[in-house]
């Protein structure tokens, strides 16, 4: 339901958006270093310059589901809800929203905050969240985040501040696909390039693969930050990372310096901060291919695999082996499924079982050959080099290949692979079993990149998502974590433990569970000449 005035305030901002986006894309294409309009007007020394080790996708969070993007979003979009350090869903700031209720099973009520303003100067309302939440039912709108509403019926503003979602069927985890960031209403796809939220940080540019540059947004309703803004440095190298931070060019990095550089950057002075984390390292099998559609052939990549060497000396401890997706502070975490420990000799017993003997003996004829994509991640390209030794020894020949981020996601997302290494991150609810395994989640609709399809996990997942109480969700989601295991179209490889390297005049650093980049509004920066910063002047506006 829209409110009168509100149509006109919303046609409004639409214009003042849409003027926004036009200048933002010029800036996205050109990628000038002044950037858009005179530039931020922030002095470099008053801004935290943190690298990061690829560039992001997609800077609307309604579509953009790689880490890097993920970030941005965090600086510059606020959450309906959010998720607190137990990793329950609350309505507590930074949340858009100020309570939640649910007056039956296929009803939740979203109370808003007055007073929040977007970027581009309008005021937040329900019809900025009718909006974002309605695109997930639009069917021209594609994104993979849009299997998570497949239980949504509708969403419409009851008055200017509560909006009221209905459901097609009780959902459990409903509350947990309101942690979605809300976008301006009518912004269309004009946010992939010049995101606009209502986040601490306002967009000023991005320089293609360079950086992208975010200055502290003067109008925050959650407060000023604590710094005048974000440089995000793209620098795919790992040593040129450790570089930039020991020389002081960066002040810091959050899970993007590899377990070497963090050893010796601490012996060389720099501040570390560690935190266990939820982010799952793992190796995807493509269920179609003919080789690992054999249930025998995958357990043999599995138990082929040396995890805690790989935990003890590539990660130096910074890790912990992995079970599944869902880590151990997780709920619904299930310890008691089947686990594969190094095992090569019972790797080749599966292996001849499946119909791939050893050619000749101790010879250097392989059983089988597969292919193993990564990125161009030096970290990710050494352990994908460990895992292609661990499967030579047991006659398994792995083609190992490495390419730039965007061009390896898009194999992924397109099925073009056998095998291959990524991270999943922030994993806290178990709904994300339905959104990897669940066979109706295939891309572009969901995340189960690997076309696994189980119908006996179909089921479960069907009623776990429907349970009434949490008690019941977890006996179902405990079945199909069992199974899921036992069937291996993931090969759980490690939990990262996160990790943030400071310079030493870096402080207030503080890492969720999810390694956040939202924290980073509480950081400051020592300056070196004794200046104080005092907040962003009228200057640093890109778009009113």
């Amino acid at each position: 339901m829209a409110i009168p005035d509100s149509r006109l305030r919303n046609s409004q901002a639409r214009r003042w958006h849409r003027a926004g986006a036009r200048l933002g894309v010029g800036c996205w294409l050109l990628g000038v270093a002044a950037g858009c309009g005179g530039g931020s007007g922030v002095p470099a020394d008053d801004m935290l310059r943190v690298v990061i080790r690829a560039a992001p996708v997609n800077f609307d969070p309604r579509v953009g589901t790689d880490e890097q993007s993920q970030r941005v979003h965090q600086l510059v979009y606020d959450h309906l809800l959010v998720i607190d350090d137990q990793l329950k869903v609350v309505a507590e700031p930074p949340a858009l929203a100020l309570g939640l209720d649910m007056p039956d099973p296929l009803t939740y009520i979203v109370h808003l905050r007055r007073g929040v303003r977007f970027h581009d100067g309008h005021e937040l309302t329900a019809q900025d969240v009718v909006y974002t939440f309605g695109s997930f039912l639009d069917p021209d709108f594609v994104s993979p985040k849009k299997g998570a509403y497949r239980q949504l019926a509708s969403v419409k503003a009851i008055d200017d501040h509560t909006v009221e979602f209905k459901l097609k069927e009780p959902f459990g985890s409903f509350p947990m696909q309101l942690v979605m960031q809300v976008v301006p209403d009518g912004a269309g796809d004009s946010l992939r390039t010049f995101p606009i939220g209502t986040g601490p940080y306002r967009f000023v540019r991005y320089a293609v693969d360079e950086e992208v540059v975010l200055s502290a947004y003067e109008g925050y309703w959650d407060g000023l930050p604590q710094n005048a803004g974000v440089i995000l440095r793209i620098i795919p190298d790992e040593t040129m990372r450790g570089l930039e931070l020991r020389k002081g060019s960066a002040d810091l990095t959050i899970n993007d310096a590899p377990p070497d550089i963090i050893y010796q950057l601490e012996r060389d002075g720099l501040a570390i901060t560690e935190g266990d984390g939820v982010d799952y390292m793992y190796i995807g099998l493509n269920m179609r291919d003919p080789v690992l559609r054999d249930t025998r052939v995958r357990h043999a990549v599995a138990y082929a695999i040396d995890r805690q060497a790989i935990v003890d000396y590539l990660r130096r401890g910074l890790a912990r082996p992995a079970v599944g997706v869902l880590p151990p502070s997780a709920w619904a975490f299930e310890p008691n499924v089947r686990q594969f420990t190094y095992d090569p000799e019972l790797a080749k017993r599966l292996l001849d079982e499946a119909g791939y003997p050893d050619p000749d003996g101790d010879g250097p004829l392989p059983r089988l050959r597969l292919s193993l994509k990564t990125s161009t991640d030096e970290f990710y390209r050494l352990q994908a080099t460990v895992i292609q030794e661990n499967l030579r020894l047991v006659g398994i020949d792995a083609d190992v290949r490495s390419y730039e981020f965007a061009t390896f996601y898009a194999d992924v997302l397109g099925g073009n692979v056998q095998m291959y290494t990524l991270q999943w991150v922030g994993v806290t609810d178990p709904d994300m079993l339905r959104r990897l395994y669940h066979s109706s989640q295939v891309p572009p609709v969901g995340f189960n990149r690997i076309y696994y399809s189980n119908p006996e996990v179909d089921r479960l997942i069907d009623l776990a998502t429907t349970a009434p109480t949490d008690d019941e969700r977890r006996k179902y989601y405990s079945e199909v974590q069992k199974i899921v295991a036992e069937d291996a179209p993931y090969i759980s490889l490690w939990y990262k433990t996160n990790v943030a390297v400071t310079r030493p005049n870096v402080t207030g650093i503080r890492l969720s569970a999810q390694a956040s980049f939202a924290t980073l509004k509480d950081v400051k920066k020592r300056q070196p000449y004794g200046a104080a910063y005092s907040g962003p002047s009228d200057n640093h506006v890109i778009a009113r």
